[in-house]
Formats: structure tokens, sequence, C-alpha cells
């Protein structure tokens, strides 16, 4: 028969590995995880030919963006390109990375979660047409929503988490540009949107702030 000191090492070794395994277990029955393909980082067009030609469309086809073109799309955005420091693709002040990216589309509302390239969906519902006021956010397929979380720039004063984080969306932003005339895609960055009822529906906290909403697409006719 073990003795106490023995059974006592087994109830931790077993408390042990249930810490480790049931985080994961309740994570994966909470929230639905798309895995997004390794993004494409080689290959597009001179970056030169991409600046003369960067334009805002306002007309976008209903046809749906291929996963693989997605993860492309939130890796230019903002994704992560030093892995071994978690640095990004966008500049960000002192690097608090405090924008989010939520991707809405015809089935739901995603976070877009950078280090682990997943998509994480908040919501079932199609919000499309709430994230602004102009009739062609509920054709595109994809608008993109950008979201400052004040909890990850720590004390630093208000006013300056309002300068930093709506200077580092239009970083961010200005990749979604770049990248989108590269590929042949339509984009327009909006601030025209009743912030408080998206606010809501998206259902965020109140130390989330959103930006910008940025639509992206094929053109259309």
């Amino acid at each position: 028969m073990p003795n106490i000191k023995t059974v006592m090492q087994y109830a931790f070794i077993i408390l042990f590995f249930v810490s480790l395994v049931m985080p994961f277990v309740i994570y994966a029955e909470d929230v639905k995880v798309t895995k997004l393909p390794e993004p494409k980082t080689k290959g597009g067009r001179p970056l030169m030919e991409v600046l003369k030609d960067r334009k805002t469309i306002r007309s976008f086809s209903s046809k749906e963006l291929p996963l693989q073109e997605l993860s492309n799309l939130l890796w230019a955005a903002f994704g992560v390109n030093r892995p071994e420091e978690g640095k990004r693709t966008a500049p960000s002040a002192m690097n608090k990375q405090e924008i989010d990216i939520y991707v809405a589309k015809k089935d739901g509302l995603y976070l877009y979660e950078a280090n682990k390239n997943v998509l994480l969906k908040i919501l079932d519902e199609d919000i499309r047409a709430a994230t602004g006021g102009q009739d062609f956010v509920s054709i595109a397929p994809v608008n993109l929503v950008f979201v400052a979380d004040y909890s990850k720039m720590g004390d630093i004063p208000q006013e300056s988490k309002d300068f930093y984080s709506a200077t580092n969306t239009g970083f961010i932003s200005e990749n979604v540009y770049l990248y989108c005339t590269s590929e042949g895609l339509g984009t327009v960055v909006r601030g025209w949107m009743e912030k408080e009822k998206l606010h809501k529906k998206m259902r965020l906290r109140e130390d989330q702030k959103i930006i910008l909403a940025q639509t992206v697409g094929y053109p259309g006719k």
C-alpha cells in the first residue's frame, strides 16, 4: 500500500497535467477557432508600382475572399513578421500592440489573433451593415474593424492613448491598401459608422474603442 507521501506526489502530478489540458478544452468548446493558412510572404508587385496605383474604391463584388487571401491580407495588415521577438508588420508606439483587427464577414464576426495566425469567432451574426453607413459595406465580403484595447496600454495618459491608437491604426490601414493594390483587390478606409451601436453589437468592453473600419473585396463593376 503506497504511503501518504507517494499518494500526494501522484495527486500533484495529475493536477498539474489537468491544469495544462483544461484551458485548451475550455477554449475549444467556448470559441470556434479557424486556423488560417500560412501567409504567403513572397511575391507581389514592386513597391513603387503599388504606390503609383494605390487608390480607394467604393464599388465591390460580393465574391468571397479565399481563406489564403484573407490570411495574406491580415498578415500584411498587422501580422507577426519577427516571431522570435513577437514584432509586427506595422509600427506600434512603445510596442503596445493595442490595435485588434475584427473581421466582419457574411457568416459572422471574427477576431484576428496574429500570434497564432487564427480567427476566433465572436458572433454568428452578419454585422457587416452595422460597420458603416455606406450601402457597399453589406455587399463586400470583408469589413475590417480596428479596435484599440486600452487595457494593453497601461498607465499612459488618455490623450496619448487616443493619439497613439489612431496613429497606429493609420499604419495598419495603409498596409491593407498596399496589399490590396498589389493583389488586385479594392479597399476603402471608413470613419462613418454609429460607433456606440457597433460597440454594443460587437460586445466590446468599456476600455475598448473603435477607431476606424476598412472594407476589402473584389472591385465591382
